[in-house]
This record gives C-alpha cells, structure tokens and sequence, in this order.
C-alpha cells in the first residue's frame, strides 16, 4: 500500500506512534537506492475504510506507543469546528494537569487566600516594599471580581464573604476546612469546592500569579 499527498503534520504522527524514520530519498551518497529495515515502524494492522464519503488509512495498534484518534461528525462544518474546539480545550486541560502534577482548589480560592496572606505580611514590611506588597494582593481580588460581575451577581457581597472564610482559615488552626471555599457563581454564594470536585492545575495560578505581579510593579 502507498499513499501520497500526506500532510507532514499528519507524517510526524505516524513516524512518533509507529517508531518509524522519515526517509526524504532512498538514493545513497554513491546514488544507488537502498534501504534500511530499522526505518521501518511497526502497527498490528494498516487498512483503509470508508467512513461517511471519506476513505481514511487506519494505523491500529502501534508499536512505538499509544496513539489514537478521535473522529468528529456533525450535520455541518460549523457545528464539527464548534465541537473541534471544545476537545481542544478539554485535552488541554488534561496535558496541564500532567504537566503540573498537583491541583489546587479553584473559583478564586487560591488568588483570594493569597491575597489575605499579602495584606498581612505587608504590615511586617516597611517603606516602598509594603505599597507594593500590598498592591499586588489587591490586584489578585480582580479576578474573583470580575467572574462575579460577568455572572451578574454581588461581587461586593461574595468578595467579602470569601475574604472572611480565607482570613479565618489563616488566623484560625480550628479552621483549616475553610480554605477550599470559592465562588458559585450559578447560586450567587460560596462554597467549598473540595466537595463540589472543583480544581485547578497548580502550573495555572503559579504563571497567573506572575503575569498578575509584573502587571502590580508596572501600574
């Protein structure tokens, strides 16, 4: 079997599931064609099937390692972008998540009990140090702010009430549970997230946090 016109993106896949080696020539330095079996990548079958008025190649149960493929159908192109860019987002999450190796509670808890720690720790500070410290753990309630004001809820009123939570967990060992508490924002109200199964890859809030900081020493 050959098949011509392949995208080169769509090579590299086959070259890294299979064990293959992109061969651009079989013409040698001395101008003869010769091969070399160990360029050659292994899978259990190679077939070509007809799936809507499309003949895809099917490379199934490669050797080199796990791959698969994930077939998208829908009534038009749009729809099937639509959902593209859905499965995008969602096996991105997936690869942050390996990447980052831990979680963290989400909805804002983390930028709300960060900036509670701030605010304290500013007050141990003296001269310019303190107004920056102090300005950056301002500048981390803007994001639980801002999702409060899109949500159309009392942002004034759910900013206070997780800055109380997070200051007691801080203040008070008796406490430690109320550090998972963050924003619902489909009830207007928090929540403890642990128990609602809301997390967060810890690599997010880390380059948050410093994207946030360099924006605070800029202003």
């Amino acid at each position: 079997m050959a098949v011509r016109r392949v995208f080169k993106r769509d090579l590299k896949r086959v070259v890294k599931a299979s064990g293959a080696t992109i061969l651009s020539s079989l013409v040698n330095l001395e101008g003869e064609e010769t091969f070399e079996a160990a360029m050659l990548g292994q899978a259990e079958e190679v077939v070509q099937e007809r799936i809507c008025d499309d003949e895809l190649i099917l490379i199934k149960n490669t050797k080199a390692c796990t791959s698969a493929t994930i077939i998208l159908r829908r009534a038009n192109d749009c729809m099937c972008d639509e959902i593209e860019h859905s499965l995008h987002d969602a096996l991105c999450v997936v690869k942050i998540v390996l990447e980052s190796k831990s979680m963290v509670p989400g909805r804002d808890a983390v930028e709300v009990a960060l900036s509670i720690y701030l605010e304290n720790y500013a007050t141990s500070m003296g001269s310019w140090e303190q107004i920056a410290t102090a300005e950056f753990a301002r500048s981390l309630l803007v994001i639980p702010n801002t999702l409060a004001v899109n949500a159309a809820q009392d942002s004034t009123d759910l900013d206070a009430k997780l800055r109380a939570s997070h200051n007691e967990t801080q203040v008070n060992s008796e406490c430690k549970n109320l550090k998972w508490i963050g924003l619902d924002l489909k009830n207007g109200k928090s929540r403890e997230n642990k128990q609602a199964g809301v997390f967060e890859p810890t690599i997010v809030k880390v380059k948050k946090s410093k994207d946030e900081k360099h924006t605070a020493v800029h202003k």
